[in-house]
């Protein structure tokens, strides 16, 4: 930053003669200044004044003639010394400059944060893609991921079993083999360098194809993915669901859908009921789920709340893995008709408004195809550095 003293520095490096001799009768400090006297328009001392007061000195005209001998005598004693004040701009290039030695060590990962199950930014769930993780370990992904503190972080490496890449998906607290909003985000990130129209992501569920739509401009607008079919059971911790979530009853039964990730569902009559719900998480914890998913609406309009506290998601803006098995859910139990598309709306209550889309085919015996759709926006790029 620089400050006054800038043109005394200025005047050595042109190396003219910046101070000239004063007659001693001048004092550096007038003995009338008083408190109002001598301020700049601020209203604060001159920086002359200000360092004489900072240095108590007391020089005025009433000095005794006794004492200018020493005065003067001391003055001459003194050597100029040179002084310069640099000019500083501070920047983050700046910072990162001054710390180059801690990073000379270091490696560099890029990762591309994009807003999921939304068609613009701050809002839907928030998902963090690391493009390319040849180098990192699961330790250090799952370090990462903690670091980040997003619902869900993918990993990106090479395919091995004939997808287009290979995704690992780590919450703050663990790894996934599937999660939904992750595949329909690192579709989006990955579409557009690519230029595909078809992104066959390996996952630990095996590969899930994400299909993207494009408007005229070429941007993709909308992506829908075909999920693994999921397993269904009753759930036999009913009871302590219902207790957990603050609540007495469903409208159906309580059921868990398996599609590599375990979530129940709890029917309730109003959206306004599910709008108001005060789950206690902690018991919620106690529980063998991924995540509880309460549900109200009728037709193709559904409202869901989705809490996962093992994970370290007290609650989900947008959960692309337990809206399939929504659908499964409400064909199975006559709500929906099988291969009718519905809306979901969910993340509302925490600031974060989201819209899926979700379809499943088949039978109340047997489920064919699960498929759930969105959109998503890129909002930030960004760079870790680990050893």
């Amino acid at each position: 930053m620089a400050d006054d003293d800038d043109g005394a520095a200025g005047a050595f490096d042109r190396g003219e003669q910046a101070f000239r001799a004063r007659p001693w009768s001048e004092p550096l400090v007038h003995p009338k200044l008083g408190s109002g006297a001598g301020r700049d328009r601020s209203g604060r001392l001159p920086r002359a004044q200000q360092r004489a007061r900072h240095d108590e000195l007391r020089l005025d005209r009433r000095e005794a003639l006794a004492q200018l001998p020493r005065l003067l005598a001391a003055a001459r004693a003194q050597r100029p010394q040179r002084v310069r004040v640099a000019r500083v701009r501070v920047s983050v290039a700046d910072e990162e400059e001054a710390h180059a030695d801690r990073f000379t060590d270091m490696r560099s990962f890029r990762y591309v944060l994009a807003d999921v199950f939304t068609d613009r930014p701050l809002a839907g769930n928030q998902l963090a893609v690391f493009t390319d993780a040849r180098d990192l370990d699961e330790v250090t992904m799952q370090e990462l991921a903690l670091e980040l503190g997003l619902s869900e972080t993918v990993f990106v490496l090479p395919p091995r079993e004939g997808g287009t890449v290979r995704i690992r998906i780590f919450t703050p607290r663990n790894e996934l083999p599937f999660a939904g909003h992750p595949c329909l985000g690192t579709a989006f990130v990955l579409g557009a360098p690519l230029q595909l129209g078809v992104i066959a992501l390996e996952t630990g569920q095996g590969i899930v194809p994400v299909e993207l739509e494009r408007d005229e401009s070429g941007r993709i607008v909308f992506g829908r993915m075909t999920q693994p079919v999921p397993t269904v059971a009753a759930y036999d911790r009913a009871a302590e669901l219902l207790a957990a979530l603050g609540v007495e009853s469903s409208g159906l039964p309580v059921e868990v859908y398996d599609n590599g990730v375990r979530h129940s569902y709890v029917a309730l009559p109003s959206k306004e009921d599910v709008a108001q719900l005060k789950p206690d998480l902690n018991a919620l914890m106690e529980l063998d789920l991924v995540g509880a998913l309460a549900c109200a609406g009728s037709g193709t309009s559904w409202k869901v709340r989705m809490f996962s506290p093992l994970d370290g998601v007290g609650e989900d803006a947008a959960t692309g893995s337990a809206a399939g098995p929504l659908a499964c859910h409400l064909g199975r139990h006559g709500l929906v008709p099988w291969g009718e598309q519905i809306e979901i709306e969910q993340g509302t209550e925490i600031g974060r408004p989201s819209t899926l889309y979700a379809r499943a085919t088949g039978s109340a015996d047997r489920i064919e195809s699960v498929e759930v759709g969105g959109s998503a926006v890129t909002v930030a790029r960004g760079e870790f550095k680990v050893p």
